[in-house]
């Protein structure tokens, strides 16, 4: 990994931590990241980052299934919000996106679209 890219991807670690919506297993993971940066505990930190995020972004329909139901109703604070939320992620679906935008997520999407070039 060049310095650029380390940097880069430590700018998108410190967002991704940084979100509310980040769940715990990959702020372990990012932070896990940061500690082995620049260190020969490097790539396999990156590699266990990279399998961390691809199972915790959460694709846009199933943000939409998940704001439809009643468990969503509890997490987004009623039905009321989950209806806007559901309909917030079907007007970003129907504008082209494939995850959630929130805050973990979208740093997700920035970090994994890195994967391929980070571990080639």
């Amino acid at each position: 990994m060049t310095q650029t890219q380390r940097d880069q991807l430590t700018q998108l670690v410190n967002q991704l931590l940084q979100a509310p919506s980040c769940c715990a297993e990959a702020k372990a993971a990012g932070q896990a990241w940061l500690d082995a940066a620049g260190t020969d505990g490097e790539p396999a930190a990156t590699r266990a980052l990279m399998a961390e995020l691809e199972e915790d972004i959460m694709p846009i329909q199933g943000l939409i299934d998940f704001a439809a139901s009643p468990a969503g109703a509890k997490v987004f604070g009623g039905p009321e919000k989950a209806k806007a939320v559901e309909a917030h992620a079907r007007e970003i679906q129907a504008a082209g996106a494939k995850y959630c935008d929130c805050p973990a997520c979208a740093a997700s999407e920035k970090i994994l679209a890195l994967k391929a070039d980070l571990l080639g």
